[in-house]
């Protein structure tokens, strides 16, 4: 019996389960790049082409080994521009008895996959995706009963579960969390490290000038492309890492600074969501280093808990809570996203920074996504699909199940405190304090009023007065909403009324 195997772009994974069982001798694998899947946002050019390269890759690889591979380039005269369509094709191509495929990462493309039992006339099995440390059914039954889904509960399971940073029934170090370790910004001497890039090949090269023509108005540039796009070169980057940046990872990871895109940061968040590295094997290494002596242990947890922590919980409460979770939007934000989150001309110095660095390299860190950009978004109430769209388009890294729970409920706010317990909400103080953006910037981050202050601080007082009824009584906003109740009710209208100046007629600078 002719079974069909799909593999998606996000499922790179040599032992994905998919492909257990395989029959080489008359197993068929498709894997397919469809225009739909490029398109639904306008996805960063670099982000389609290094999964579309890592795809044509993994396709050699499996080849290879002897696997029969049906592959269907984009540019492909006969493609459907469809998952389904594609599997039709590949039905009636090779006379398919069964489908088996990998649970996606995305709510749509699960619905899609239900009913092609229905549409086919064919049995359709999909199986769990177990790269990741926690099930859906686990996360289901640790959340069972909550009110609120608190990420610190959490990882203190998966930590006992996984046996990582444990020393027997305690956590390494006698403390679950050295966050507080963890918030340094860069002193002027520190140099972070050169970082490791890739050569293209001739499969690289094709995907560059077949993505050039096809999506000549998608943000992004591809001149520097130098993402992995295979297995070896993505256990490169991890080591690359693992040796030269996690060492002091754990100390400056909030730290910004100007013309230095990453940092000490990982940049292997492409790979593992694409499947070319898994968390298991990346967890692992950052626990070695530590037991070997070559990374202190407040980076190597704060490592392992944007991995084991944050990325398995975000992507539980993303299946636990879709798809109504989309839809929510506490905080009744509905202004359009500003076109300076696409061109970067914006005259605050630190939008401009991070929106440049983000055309150029796919890539932005998370401080970066949650404290500039994204509180931006929050302070200026950005409607969640609007905001939510380009974190999803502009990350190598973003994918649904991802991006959702990170910007809708981290981001935002807009889950009402499902996932964070207060809204990440910040004057300018805190980008001068973790950057050294505001130093060349034509807004004046000390001034509390006037044209020429930080948009920041007006839009932060404004968000505190927009908001008061529903985020007063939150015992983490006490402190603010203490200061804002001793506040003159004129200096409350200035606020305001700068605030709404600012928003509705753009900032200094907007060419």
């Amino acid at each position: 019996m002719t079974t069909l195997r799909l593999i998606l772009g996000d499922q790179l994974t040599r032992e994905i389960s998919s492909l257990d069982g395989l029959d080489t001798k008359s197993d068929v694998i498709l894997m397919a790049e469809v225009m739909e899947e490029t398109t639904y946002v306008p996805h960063h050019k670099q982000k389609i082409a290094l999964i579309l390269s890592a795809m044509r890759h993994f396709a050699q690889s499996l080849s290879k080994e002897g696997m029969q591979i049906d592959y269907v380039k984009l540019d492909d005269p006969h493609n459907s521009g469809s998952f389904t369509g594609e599997v039709a094709r590949a039905i009636h191509k090779h006379k398919i008895k069964q489908i088996i495929v990998t649970e996606p990462g995305e709510w749509r493309v699960l619905e899609m996959m239900r009913d092609w039992s229905t549409l086919f006339s064919l049995p359709v099995e999909i199986r769990e995706d177990d790269r990741f440390f926690c099930t859906r059914g686990r996360f289901a039954r640790w959340a069972e009963g909550r009110k609120s889904f608190r990420m610190e509960f959490f990882y203190r399971e998966m930590r006992r579960e996984t046996n990582l940073l444990m020393e027997g029934d305690e956590p390494a170090g006698g403390q679950w969390n050295f966050d507080h370790d963890n918030r340094k910004s860069l002193p002027s001497g520190v140099k972070a490290p050169k970082r490791n890039r890739f050569t293209h090949d001739a499969v690289t090269k094709d995907v560059i000038t077949l993505v050039d023509k096809l999506f000549p108005n998608h943000i992004g540039q591809l001149e520097n492309f130098g993402w992995a796009v295979t297995r070896v070169d993505a256990l490169s980057a991890l080591h690359h890492f693992i040796k030269d940046c996690l060492p002091s990872f754990g100390d400056f990871q909030d730290a910004m600074k100007q013309g230095e895109p990453f940092l000490f940061h990982s940049i292997i968040a492409p790979y593992l969501n694409c499947g070319l590295l898994t968390p298991r094997e990346v967890c692992g290494a950052a626990e070695q280093a530590w037991k070997r002596g070559k990374a202190p242990l407040n980076a190597v947890e704060g490592f392992i808990r944007q991995i084991l922590g944050w990325r398995e919980y975000v992507r539980g409460i993303y299946w636990h809570q879709m798809p109504a979770y989309a839809q929510g939007n506490a905080l009744n934000a509905t202004r359009k996203l500003p076109e300076f989150f696409w061109t970067a001309k914006t005259a605050m110095n630190c939008i401009a920074q991070v929106v440049e660095e983000t055309k150029a390299n796919a890539y932005a860190h998370h401080i970066q996504r949650l404290m500039v950009t994204g509180n931006f978004a929050l302070l200026a109430g950005i409607a969640p699909a609007e905001i939510e769209a380009w974190y999803l388009a502009v990350y190598a890294d973003a994918y649904e199940w991802v991006e959702l729970p990170n910007v809708h409920g981290m981001v935002l706010f807009a889950d009402g405190g499902l996932l964070a317990s207060k809204p990440y909400a910040a004057s300018g103080a805190y980008i001068d304090r973790m950057s050294d953006y505001c130093k060349n910037c034509a807004y004046d981050v000390k001034a509390k009023s006037g044209e020429k202050s930080c948009p920041f601080n007006r839009l932060y007082w404004h968000f505190m007065i927009e908001n008061e009824a529903q985020l007063s009584k939150n015992p983490r906003m006490a402190m603010p909403y203490r200061t804002l109740a001793k506040m003159p009710a004129e200096r409350r209208a200035e606020i305001t009324r700068e605030a709404l100046a600012f928003l509705d007629n753009g900032d200094l600078e907007t060419e």
